[in-house]
C-alpha cells in the first residue's frame, strides 16, 4: 500500500498550448498530410440553407500586435437556430448541410484568421427565451492556459466584393480587452 501524503504534493505548473499548437491541431496548415478529413474554415456546402457570410479577424496581445500562431474555432447554429447536435432537443432538425463547428489557424503572414459559414439564426436560451443570433468562439495559443471564450453578434453589414464579411478582432489584454467567458 502506498503511504503517500496528498497533502504534501505540490500542484504541477500549468502549461499553455505552445508554440507548435497548429501542428498538432491543423497540420496541413503546416504542410503536414496526416487526416484523412482534415477540420478547416469551411462549414457550409453548395445545399447549406441561409445567408453566405465571412467572420474574419485578428488575434492582438497586449501590446497592440498580431499572434499569427493562434488557433480559432467556432461553433453555432444554423439558418433557423437549430444546433447540429444531439444536445438541441427541440422538434426541428438541424440542417444537414450545414456543419457548425470549424476550426482554422491564423495565417502565418498577417495573423487574419476567417471562417465561411451563414448567419445564424436566434437560438432557444433558458426558460423560453430567445437568444440573440450569435457565434461562440474560443481562442488557442501559447502563452493561453485554456482556450478563451467569447461571442460574435452581428451589429453591422458589410458587403466586400459582394461578400457580406463581419470583422471581428479580438483583443488577449488592454483597454479595448475582448469580453472572456469563464467556462
Amino acid at each position: 500500500m502506498n503511504n503517500w501524503n496528498f497533502q504534501e504534493l505540490k500542484e504541477t505548473p500549468s502549461q499553455t498550448g505552445g508554440p507548435y499548437v497548429h501542428i498538432g491541431l491543423l497540420p496541413q496548415q503546416a504542410n503536414i498530410e496526416v487526416f484523412e478529413n482534415n477540420f478547416n474554415n469551411q462549414l457550409v456546402q453548395d445545399q447549406t440553407k441561409g445567408e453566405r457570410i465571412r467572420l474574419e479577424g485578428q488575434v492582438f496581445d497586449g501590446l497592440g500586435l498580431p499572434l499569427r500562431d493562434v488557433l480559432i474555432e467556432i461553433w453555432q447554429a444554423d439558418a433557423n437556430g437549430i444546433y447540429p447536435s444531439q444536445a438541441d432537443t427541440r422538434e426541428q432538425k438541424a440542417d444537414p448541410a450545414f456543419q457548425g463547428w470549424g476550426r482554422t489557424g491564423a495565417d502565418f503572414e498577417t495573423g487574419v484568421w476567417s471562417f465561411n459559414t451563414i448567419k445564424p439564426g436566434a437560438t432557444a436560451g433558458r426558460k423560453g427565451s430567445t437568444q440573440a443570433p450569435h457565434i461562440a468562439l474560443v481562442i488557442f495559443a501559447r502563452g493561453i492556459n485554456l482556450g478563451l471564450h467569447t461571442r460574435v453578434y452581428f451589429e453591422d453589414e458589410a458587403e466586400e466584393n459582394g461578400e457580406v464579411v463581419y470583422r471581428f478582432d479580438i483583443r488577449i489584454q488592454g483597454d479595448d480587452e475582448t469580453v472572456f467567458f469563464d467556462i
